[in-house]
């Protein structure tokens, strides 16, 4: 019997980030600084990871065009989510 466990929100870890993004690890700690990009949140044992709606919210603005102003607004959207779940 073949199941497969259905993750409803998964982390990304740093390293696929940066590949989903295209951006390097600086890059996104610059984004993360100047608000262009969620904080990650802490797994355990001094690891971070991203929740994966967030980092495709962020791109699939980026994707439409959206300017820094828009994709700030996004990210102050997007943390105050966390909390309302």
């Amino acid at each position: 019997m073949n199941q497969s466990l259905q993750v409803l929100n998964p982390l990304l870890r740093r390293r696929i980030v940066e590949q989903i993004t295209g951006d390097s690890r600086t890059t996104l700690y610059r984004k993360i600084k100047r608000k262009l990009l969620t904080t990650p949140v802490q797994i355990g044992g001094g690891r971070v990871a991203w929740p994966q709606h967030e980092i495709v919210a962020i791109n699939q603005a980026r994707i439409a065009g959206k300017n820094d102003e828009q994709i700030m607004a996004l990210v102050v959207e997007l943390h105050a989510m966390r909390f309302m779940q």
